[in-house]
């Protein structure tokens, strides 16, 4: 499955970055770059994806799914420090 989520990177004091998704509260992790974060962040969602089939709940309603043989497409918002 490709899905199109919103992501919030946040930075940190200490360096990286820390991901989360305000339409899924448990979608949480972190990265050094933002490109591991944004890699991180696709691990997490498989994770909250199988949370989600194991306890019978549809995603929100405000996750895009998009054919996993077109282009994909990322949403993210950054905050700059």
């Amino acid at each position: 499955m490709i899905a199109r989520i919103p992501l919030v990177l946040d930075p940190q004091p200490e360096g990286g970055y820390t991901v989360t998704s305000p339409l899924l509260p448990e979608l949480i992790t972190e990265g050094d770059t933002v490109s591991e974060a944004l890699a991180n962040a696709e691990d997490a969602f498989a994770a909250v994806v199988e949370i989600y089939e194991d306890t019978n709940r549809p995603l929100p309603s405000g996750i895009c799914v998009d054919d996993a043989g077109g282009p994909v497409s990322v949403e993210a918002l950054v905050a700059i420090a």
